[in-house]
């Protein structure tokens, strides 16, 4: 069961564990179910605490990742913070104009920047696997391109010249999510 209920990211996941001998699902395929706060520290304190939360409560396998955006001119942040940022409702164009301000602040501060995305497999009483990806790049200098969710649009990846908003078709070739998976799908497909 993969813990989440963001189309996005079900998206981005599906195609990296299709073919493993494992039937997919999703919290859309289950009654509706109160999320777990979020109280870790990391990435990978919150996919574990979610994955186990899952587990126990639907009594599954579950899968969960914790994501976000790292912004080294300020602090890492929004870091673990990245959905709520400004507020869980916040729509994204306000969460870029949050963080274009915050950086402004800083003056001459890098704009150097990664993805990460924390993957933990729990079946509620044992973590079975955790993984980890990033990626590597900067604050673009204004967002850009209507492809992705969330922060792609201001993430400019320097191999591909261009935001992850406007390379979503290449996204998944480098993408921490991705990276994140493709080390649980080996995990998965070590274990037959």
């Amino acid at each position: 069961m993969i813990a989440t209920t963001n189309p996005d990211k079900v998206k981005e996941i599906r195609p990296i564990l299709a073919g493993l001998p494992i039937e997919l699902r999703t919290l859309a395929d289950y009654p509706p179910i109160d999320a777990p706060e979020e109280t870790g520290s990391t990435f990978a304190e919150n996919a574990q605490l979610k994955a186990a939360y899952y587990a126990r409560a639907l009594g599954e396998l579950a899968v969960a990742e914790d994501s976000g955006l790292e912004v080294d001119a300020i602090g890492g942040a929004p870091g673990v913070e990245s959905a709520r940022y400004g507020g869980a409702d916040l729509p994204y164009p306000d969460k870029f104009r949050l963080i274009y301000g915050a950086v402004k602040r800083q003056g001459n501060a890098p704009r150097t920047a990664r993805f990460v995305c924390a993957v933990a497999l729990s079946d509620g009483g044992r973590l079975l696997f955790e993984g980890r990806g990033t990626i590597e790049g900067e604050l673009a200098a204004q967002p850009s391109g209507t492809g992705g969710f969330g922060y792609d649009p201001i993430f400019f990846y320097p191999p591909f010249g261009c935001t992850l908003g406007e390379a979503a078709d290449r996204k998944s070739e480098v993408s921490h999510r991705a990276k994140a998976f493709r080390a649980l799908r080996d995990f998965i497909a070590s274990r037959g």
